[in-house]
Protein backbone atom coordinates (compact mmCIF):
# COMPACT_ATOMS: atom_id res chain seq x y z
CA UNK A 1 0.00 0.00 0.00
CA UNK A 2 1.55 3.33 -1.03
CA UNK A 3 2.25 5.98 1.57
CA UNK A 4 0.17 9.10 1.04
CA UNK A 5 2.21 12.24 0.87
CA UNK A 6 1.04 15.78 1.52
CA UNK A 7 0.49 17.89 -1.58
CA UNK A 8 3.31 20.27 -2.54
CA UNK A 9 3.23 23.38 -0.35
CA UNK A 10 0.97 21.77 2.29
CA UNK A 11 1.61 21.19 5.97
CA UNK A 12 0.05 18.70 8.41
CA UNK A 13 -2.01 20.66 10.96
CA UNK A 14 -4.00 18.48 13.41
CA UNK A 15 -5.22 21.53 15.35
CA UNK A 16 -7.63 22.43 12.56
CA UNK A 17 -9.37 19.06 12.92
CA UNK A 18 -9.55 19.20 16.70
CA UNK A 19 -10.83 22.79 16.69
CA UNK A 20 -13.45 22.00 14.02
CA UNK A 21 -14.84 19.12 16.09
CA UNK A 22 -14.83 21.17 19.30
CA UNK A 23 -16.73 23.94 17.51
CA UNK A 24 -19.20 21.60 15.81
CA UNK A 25 -20.02 19.76 19.04
CA UNK A 26 -19.96 22.99 21.08
CA UNK A 27 -17.44 21.54 23.51
CA UNK A 28 -15.62 23.61 26.09
CA UNK A 29 -12.08 22.31 25.67
CA UNK A 30 -9.78 19.40 24.82
CA UNK A 31 -10.75 17.54 28.00
CA UNK A 32 -14.39 17.50 26.88
CA UNK A 33 -13.27 16.34 23.43
CA UNK A 34 -11.30 13.47 24.94
CA UNK A 35 -14.41 12.33 26.84
CA UNK A 36 -16.56 12.45 23.70
CA UNK A 37 -13.95 10.54 21.67
CA UNK A 38 -13.37 8.12 24.57
CA UNK A 39 -9.61 8.61 24.63
CA UNK A 40 -7.32 9.70 27.45
CA UNK A 41 -6.66 13.47 27.61
CA UNK A 42 -2.94 13.00 26.87
CA UNK A 43 -3.88 11.52 23.47
CA UNK A 44 -5.55 14.78 22.45
CA UNK A 45 -2.59 16.73 23.83
CA UNK A 46 -0.11 14.63 21.86
CA UNK A 47 -2.14 15.06 18.67
CA UNK A 48 -2.39 18.81 19.26
CA UNK A 49 1.37 19.09 19.85
CA UNK A 50 2.08 17.02 16.74
CA UNK A 51 3.81 14.17 18.58
CA UNK A 52 1.09 11.64 17.74
CA UNK A 53 -0.57 11.45 14.31
CA UNK A 54 -4.32 11.12 13.92
CA UNK A 55 -4.72 7.40 13.32
CA UNK A 56 -7.52 5.50 11.64
CA UNK A 57 -9.29 4.55 14.88
CA UNK A 58 -9.51 8.08 16.25
CA UNK A 59 -10.40 9.41 12.79
CA UNK A 60 -13.39 7.04 12.74
CA UNK A 61 -14.42 8.15 16.24
CA UNK A 62 -14.20 11.78 15.12
CA UNK A 63 -16.45 10.98 12.17
CA UNK A 64 -18.95 9.00 14.25
CA UNK A 65 -19.29 11.70 16.90
CA UNK A 66 -19.23 14.80 14.69
CA UNK A 67 -20.90 13.56 11.48
CA UNK A 68 -18.10 15.30 9.57
CA UNK A 69 -17.16 13.12 6.61
CA UNK A 70 -13.84 11.28 6.63
CA UNK A 71 -12.91 13.18 3.47
CA UNK A 72 -13.58 16.54 5.15
CA UNK A 73 -11.69 15.51 8.31
CA UNK A 74 -8.70 14.50 6.19
CA UNK A 75 -8.87 17.79 4.29
CA UNK A 76 -8.88 19.69 7.58
CA UNK A 77 -5.60 17.99 8.52
CA UNK A 78 -3.79 19.82 5.72
CA UNK A 79 -2.98 23.50 5.76
CA UNK A 80 -1.78 24.87 2.46
CA UNK A 81 0.78 27.69 2.16
CA UNK A 82 -0.83 31.05 2.69
CA UNK A 83 -3.79 29.49 4.51
CA UNK A 84 -2.40 29.94 8.03
CA UNK A 85 -5.03 32.54 8.88
CA UNK A 86 -7.83 30.90 6.91
CA UNK A 87 -10.36 28.69 8.63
Amino acid sequence: MPIRRLPEGAEYDPNRVLDAIINKLKLKNDAALSRVLEVAPPVISKIRHNTLPIGATILLRMHEESDISIRELRALMVRRDGAAGAA
